[in-house]
């Protein structure tokens, strides 16, 4: 199987040696990635983003890095600046996952950036989960997610990393919504989790739901849907903070062989879910990259410097050349 320029719309990469150790896993997969902002301090200012994509740059071949910047109460002027160096502004609900403590407390006080979002043509990234219970944060936050829809029709909305079947159905009722959806929520359950020995490796944010919800997930993708784009959200955390219960899935490394296994006999479809759709949606224009798989055995890694990928140990019958 060979795809043509695939884009991963939803990265994280950290910074420093972690950056160093999980950014060529995507680099070989990926010909671009959408970067997200939420480091310490946040990326949410030009010099901090411009420093950020250099290091990226620095440490990575035939890689586009698609920045998005933390979403604050920006200026016209900051916008201004800020417009031809990123993707799209993110935004998190304060408190709701990692590094998101500075993340907005009220939609209404960000209205005005999303009006010169809107002018601008600036994509807007929604982490949407609310604080209540965690099986029902993103149910929650639909309510959202139309108001929004409403309110700003010339705004392109993504819904990050959905999990919830629910939002699904948004996506045809909403001419600009959009979402991405992750590795871990298209192939696992909740039972992954906690429904044997708790696996601290896969819990995540928003965390994987039921059978059910996953299940309608792999329906939709494998339908084709033109508004559905892959975004790994893989989210690397040491060993050593996962057991003292960091969020985050570390996918990269297994990405390509695990959704060829799923794609298998629909290459279509699956270049489509993989960089088409993303491309098409966002007149996104990166350097073009093939990537090759082989039908060959091939064993994902038991870890990564200090880090536990997902499917550590587990034999693929596709190997990215």
């Amino acid at each position: 199987m060979t795809l043509n320029t695939p884009i991963d719309m939803h990265l994280h990469l950290r910074e420093g040696e972690m950056l160093k150790t999980v950014l060529p896993y995507s680099a070989k997969q990926f010909a671009a990635a959408v970067i997200m902002p939420n480091l310490v301090p946040p990326v949410d200012n030009k010099n901090r983003l411009i420093d950020y994509k250099e290091e990226i740059v620095q440490n990575s071949d035939n890689f586009t890095p698609l920045m998005n910047v933390f979403m604050k109460e920006f200026d016209e002027e900051e916008l201004l600046k800020l417009k031809d160096e990123i993707f799209a502004v993110k935004l998190y609900p304060a408190g709701i996952t990692t590094n998101s403590e500075g993340g907005v407390k009220s939609i209404e006080k960000i209205y005005s950036v999303l009006e010169m979002m809107s002018e601008l043509n600036i994509p807007l990234s929604v982490h949407g989960e609310t604080n209540g219970f965690v099986l029902d944060r993103e149910r929650e936050f639909i309510d959202i997610y139309k108001k929004l829809a409403k309110d700003f029709p010339n705004l392109k909305i993504i819904m990050e990393h959905i999990g919830t079947s629910e939002m699904l159905y948004l996506l045809d009722e909403y001419e600009n919504l959009y979402t991405t959806v992750t590795l871990h929520h298209l192939l696992l359950t909740l039972d992954e989790v906690v429904g044997g020995m708790l696996n601290p490796h896969y819990f995540c944010k928003p965390i994987i739901k039921t059978p059910k919800d996953r299940d309608e997930i792999q329906k939709f993708v494998k339908k084709g849907h033109k508004k559905i784009m892959f975004g790994s959200d893989s989210a690397p955390h040491s060993i050593k903070n996962k057991l003292k219960g960091a969020a985050g899935i570390f996918s990269a490394p297994v990405i390509l062989p695990a959704l060829a296994e799923f794609f298998e006999g629909d290459l279509e479809t699956f270049q489509k879910f993989v960089s088409d759709n993303a491309r098409e949606n966002f007149n996104i224009n990166v350097p073009e990259k093939k990537v090759e798989l082989i039908e060959e055995e091939w064993t994902a890694p038991y870890i990564v410097g200090n880090i536990k990928p997902m499917f550590a140990g587990k034999k693929f019958k596709f190997k990215v050349l």
